[in-house]
């Protein structure tokens, strides 16, 4: 088996785990935001917008809340790994890592994309 320094790998996950809680953040500010809109407009259109970005804002909580679970797993899977090998993991746990990191750039990117477009809402309605 080949082994791997943790350091690398340990530090980029502590990093997207940040970046996530920045974003989890950041939605409870949309929300305040989409709670304003909504007191000052009744009409369809506005409540199409509305209903549209609160579902977008739980579902994006929810991939949020998924990939912090699934780096939170595997930052523990490694733990016990370099437990047994003096502070360095199996090179199985750099792919994983590669796939994590691969999944949170993607929800950043919609993450991103759902920003610009609730910016353009509020420009529209407030």
């Amino acid at each position: 088996m080949s082994y791997i320094s943790i350091t690398t790998i340990g530090t980029r996950h502590s990093d997207a785990i940040r970046g996530l809680n920045f974003y989890r953040e950041e939605f409870k500010y949309m929300k305040i935001r989409l709670d304003e809109v909504a007191s000052k407009n009744t009409s369809f259109e506005a409540r199409q917008g509305l209903e549209h970005f609160q579902n977008q804002f739980d579902i994006q909580e929810k991939n949020i809340h998924d990939l912090k679970h699934k780096i939170d797993e595997h930052v523990q899977s490694m733990g016990y790994d370099a437990q047994s090998h003096q502070g360095r993991v199996d090179q199985e746990h750099k792919e994983t890592e590669r796939e994590l990191m691969d999944e949170y750039a993607q929800l950043e990117k919609v993450i991103n994309e759902v920003r610009h477009e609730f910016n353009n809402f509020l420009s529209k309605w407030m």
